[in-house]
């Protein structure tokens, strides 16, 4: 049988506390940009998911954010007032609400997420060049293992 390495409970310590620091500073560095798009990052999630996925119903939203039904409506609704999202009735059923993104949303997603990669680009600039791939290829490893 193939022995597999194990990492040390000090790495998986430091790696786990690395992580959450850069999640944090992430977090923070995307609300001060949604800030100058004058939307919330649950709002910004919630685009996203509907783009991804093209059209979902409310339910759908709600579930993939992890978000009462009731909550979601109130984003939706916001979102639909400032004419980023539109509520769609389903044909065969009027009691089902489908969630498109319009084109001015997704003019919106497609900003914010080039003020996210500029700050991304000017942090990774300061870093050693060669290093830059290996950390992409490590972030891809990751998400693999992670999905598996």
């Amino acid at each position: 049988m193939e022995r597999r390495w194990v990492p040390g409970q000090e790495l998986v310590s430091e790696i786990e506390q690395e992580l959450r620091y850069i999640s944090r500073i992430i977090r923070q560095k995307g609300r001060e940009i949604h800030v100058n798009f004058q939307i919330t990052p649950p709002q910004f999630e919630a685009m996203m998911l509907i783009r991804d996925h093209g059209i979902l119903t409310m339910g759908e939203l709600s579930n993939k954010m992890f978000l009462a039904y009731s909550t979601t409506t109130d984003l939706v609704d916001r979102l639909e007032r400032n004419g980023l999202v539109e509520r769609l009735r389903d044909p065969a059923d009027r009691r089902v609400v489908r969630l498109r993104v319009l084109d001015r949303g997704i003019a919106m997603i497609e900003q914010v997420l080039e003020a996210r990669r500029a700050y991304l680009r000017e942090v990774l600039e300061r870093m050693d060049p060669a290093r830059v791939p290996v950390l992409a290829d490590a972030l891809r490893d990751l998400i693999a293992h992670i999905q598996s």
